[in-house]
């Protein structure tokens, strides 16, 4: 030990202290170019941030969205101060859209006043066409309308609440084709390099695909940040008028990337100020303030330059990176002038070089190895399947080195330029609770094995507790208009999440010519000839639209599909989990309505096919059907504020449904949509929490015995931070708090974190017992030198991530305050069952072993 402390100082002294101006220069420059860095920054919160990065499913999923002519859009939920069937909301909601059309983003705007109308008063289909009936025309009966679209097996629930005081106003985007090219180019790459790699023209391709992309993607987000910003701005000017609430997942993105910003420059300058504050209280010098502050900022610096320069995005997941960099950099700030303290306190004649020198020799071990336990335990966090969490793992590994690297080399540059000062008279201001759990762990030692003992046995109940269940929108607070837009639209508008049922049916004989001449004598017996038949013209041989058939498309509608749609359709309705549901079967409803209640028969649906209005057709029909693929397409809105919705058991309920209920044969059913893509995701990360604690113990286990090269001393090492995680894991099983992409990386960081007190309590503890061989001596002594240390930085992080409540993201809440209480107990533990393990198995020898000769 004392051979490795003094090589290090000697090459500090033959380096670092013997040329400082030269070191700060290079710091400079380097702190310089990465500043210049920081320009690449970048945000990401789309969707795509939620899903598993190489998932089947979301290819699949972008295939529908392809093929079914799905877009992106934003719905307004519109609630008027008076009566909805009113003409003065008429015109106000008429003004809205008129406003919205506008906006750069907007493609077009759907509102109920759009809607076409059959039955007020009833119309033939024949004459649909031709005479198409909306609320605002002049021949509407208003009372039948409202009575109709009340009643719509498609507009309620979907454009109207079921009691009639509130409409939605659906904002259809545009589809960024330029977007999904540059997205497919990209994604074709990463797909070839995971199958078989890529040669150095397909990797510098992918660079460069990569870097247009991106480059594209944030110009993009950029105007539709302002556009969102437009919308709600004409919103405002009808608030007088209306409650509204704006809902999307676009608006939810951009909220999301604001609520990102916000918390970076929140917590970032909330916890400088509050480092600054703490530094100031246990020090009470300023030069203590402002040297580990100038580490903190220069790390934040160089990390925020190298995330710009490496291309790795920020998400919501690793949205706290900078408070983690500015808790790890201050926690080798503090270890570093504690220590310098002491051996000043110790050694009043020694000169500031020779001061600086060996408390920078002397904590170079233990900081590395800190430094090393911190990077296995977020290294960790590359074993998940979710590539956000992936980045965060490589993000804050490379913090780590960072933090580690410029306090160690900025540090004691400028303390050799500066003068030592007056000796402390002691090393802080008064701060006993070290000492007082030194004597609390002398007396109380078997009440403190008992004690953890039975921690154990409430982490391992708890555990067994843990979900990976997740509702999103209780990610965000009751106050923000994310939650407030959902649960409206949850409970009044049908439903949130979007879940795709996706049926193929097999190749069977189409409807013919014959099928729908023998329909077609069965309807010519009915006088009235139902759908098929007008007064004006009973005879179907005259019907126009069989004269200019060239397709087969319309006969491709034959009833044994319809039927199997509408059981589909029906058996999905029944599920208590799901809001409004959509498919071609509510396009067949309306019509059965017009046929008095009959079913459609070949003919029927054929004759419908060929006359619907092309309001009804590009509503109702295309985004339904895929003729081409033989494909029917249900969409469901599953009402995610439901509380006792549970995902996973509600795709696999779904699944067996169709499968034993309806009939629909395995092959041929396919769920799909951002439930089934968020739902993976959440099932990957219980698999994941699990991988990642394993890999976290398995690593510590062996630097702990590369480093103090005693099987005893690293198990004594590794228990109090399994106590610490395994108590914030059992008390989220047993308050019912789900893993969900930010609590999934608690275990990884407090582990890798609260392993540094223990490390330097360890290595300070054999240091420490060399000098009269006395376990107890030793550990008051550790808990009155390098127990202050612990305690300062602990307190540090515990009130750093406390901010975090501040935050308008529940998950990031959550993270604050689960992981200061992990740092907590990991502080308890640290300076009680660690040392008190110690003196029960005295790892370092006998007392008269330790005793030096």
């Amino acid at each position: 030990m004392e051979q490795f402390n003094s090589f290090i100082e000697r090459v500090y002294r033959r380096s670092i202290l013997k040329y400082p101006l030269i070191t700060l220069l290079l710091l400079l420059t380097l702190t310089l170019f990465f500043a210049y860095q920081i320009k690449d920054f970048r945000l990401d919160a789309s969707a795509e941030t939620l899903v598993l990065d190489d998932d089947e499913d979301l290819n699949y999923f972008r295939q529908l969205s392809e093929r079914f002519g799905q877009q992106d859009y934003l719905l307004i939920a519109y609630k008027p101060k008076g009566d909805l069937f009113s003409q003065p909301v008429y015109d106000d909601i008429t003004t809205l859209k008129e406003e919205l059309q506008e906006v750069g983003l907007v493609e077009s705007v759907l509102t109920v006043l759009d809607v076409p109308l059959l039955e007020s008063p009833p119309l033939p289909v024949k004459e649909l066409a031709a005479s198409i009936r909306t609320l605002l025309s002049p021949e509407t009966d208003q009372a039948l309308a409202k009575k109709e679209i009340l009643g719509s097996p498609v507009y309620k629930d979907l454009l109207v609440s079921p009691d009639g005081t509130l409409t939605a106003v659906v904002i259809n985007l545009k589809y960024d084709h330029r977007y999904m090219e540059l997205l497919s180019e990209r994604d074709a790459l990463k797909n070839l390099s995971r199958q078989r790699g890529l040669t150095i023209d397909e990797r510098a391709a992918l660079k460069q695909a990569e870097s247009v992309f991106w480059q594209y993607r944030e110009d993009a987000r950029s105007e539709r940040h302002d556009d969102i910003a437009a919308i709600r701005a004409i919103m405002d000017t009808h608030r007088d008028k209306a409650d509204l609430f704006l809902g999307g997942v676009s608006m939810i993105a951009d909220d999301l990337i604001t609520f990102i910003k916000n918390d970076i420059r929140l917590f970032g300058g909330g916890m400088a100020l509050f480092l600054v504050v703490t530094l100031g209280l246990i020090f009470g010098q300023v030069r203590w303030v402002l040297l580990p502050m100038l580490c903190c900022f220069v790390s934040v610096i160089h990390m925020s330059g190298i995330l710009g320069f490496m291309g790795w995005e920020v998400t919501v997941i690793s949205s706290n990176f900078i408070s983690l960099q500015l808790i790890i950099t201050m926690a080798i700030a503090i270890h570093l002038i504690v220590r310098h303290r002491e051996l000043h306190k110790e050694n009043p004649e020694w000169s500031q070089l020779d001061l600086t020198a060996r408390a920078t020799a002397l904590m170079a071990k233990p900081c590395l190895f800190a430094s090393l336990t911190t990077i296995a335990g977020f290294g960790s966090l590359l074993y998940s399947e979710i590539l956000p969490v992936i980045t965060f793992g490589w993000m804050m590994s490379a913090g780590i080195a960072v933090s580690l690297t410029l306090t160690f080399l900025l540090l004691p540059a400028l303390l050799v330029l500066m003068p030592k000062g007056p000796t402390p008279k002691r090393l802080s201001l008064r701060f006993p609770l070290p000492e007082i759990l030194g004597s609390f762990t002398e007396k109380h030692g078997k009440g403190i094995l008992i004690t953890s003992a039975l921690a154990l046995l409430f982490c391992v109940s708890g555990m067994m507790r843990l979900q990976v269940e997740n509702s999103f929108i209780d990610y965000f607070k009751k106050s923000t208009e994310i939650y407030q837009g959902m649960k409206l639209i949850d409970d009044q508008l049908g439903g949130t999440t979007p879940l795709d049922v996706v049926i193929t049916f097999d190749q069977a004989r189409s409807a013919t010519g014959s099928d729908v001449d023998a329909d077609l004598d069965a309807f010519a017996d009915e006088p009235d000839g139902g759908i098929a038949v007008t007064e004006e013209n009973g005879d179907f041989a005259e019907f126009e639209e069989f004269d200019e058939v060239e397709t087969s498309d319309k006969y491709w509608f034959t009833s044994d599909k319809v039927a199997l749609v509408e059981k589909t359709h029906a058996y999905l309705e029944s599920l208590p989990e799901t809001g409004k549901v959509l498919s071609l079967a509510s396009l067949t409803r309306i019509a059965e309505k017009l046929n008095d209640g009959k079913p459609l028969d070949n003919f029927a649906l054929a004759l419908l096919y060929g006359e619907i209005p092309e309001q009804y057709r590009e509503l109702l029909l295309k985004p339904y059907v895929s003729v081409e693929h033989n494909e029917a397409h249900l969409s469901i809105r599953i009402k995610d504020s439901a509380p006792d919705l549970r995902r996973d058991d509600f795709l696999k309920e779904v699944e067996k449904g169709l499968i034993e209920q309806v009939g629909l044969k395995p092959e041929n059913v396919r769920l799909n949509g951002m439930l089934v893509l968020y739902n993976n995701m959440l099932q990957s990360l219980f698999s994941s929490q699990i991988l990642t604690l394993g890999i976290v113990l398995v690593m510590l286990a062996v630097m702990f015995l590369i480093l103090f090269r005693s099987p005893v001393t690293a198990l004594i090492a590794i228990f109090p931070n399994i106590l610490s995680i395994g108590v914030v894991l059992g008390l989220m099983g047993w308050l019912g708090i789900p893993l969900d992409m930010m609590t999934i990386t608690i275990a990884a960081i407090s582990v890798g974190i609260a392993v540094d007190d223990t490390i330097h309590y360890i290595h300070r503890f054999a240091d420490e017992l060399a000098k009269d061989g006395d376990y107890v001596a030793t550990m008051h002594r550790c808990h009155g030198s390098i127990g202050h240390a612990m305690y300062f930085t602990s307190i540090t992080i515990i009130s750093g991530f406390s901010i975090l409540v501040l935050s308008n993201f529940i998950p990031s809440i959550l993270f604050g305050l689960l992981t200061g209480l992990a740092m907590a107990i990991a502080l308890l533990s640290s300076l009680t069952l660690l040392p008190k393990l110690i003196l029960v198995l005295k790892p370092f020898g006998s007392q008269s072993e330790a005793t030096p000769q």
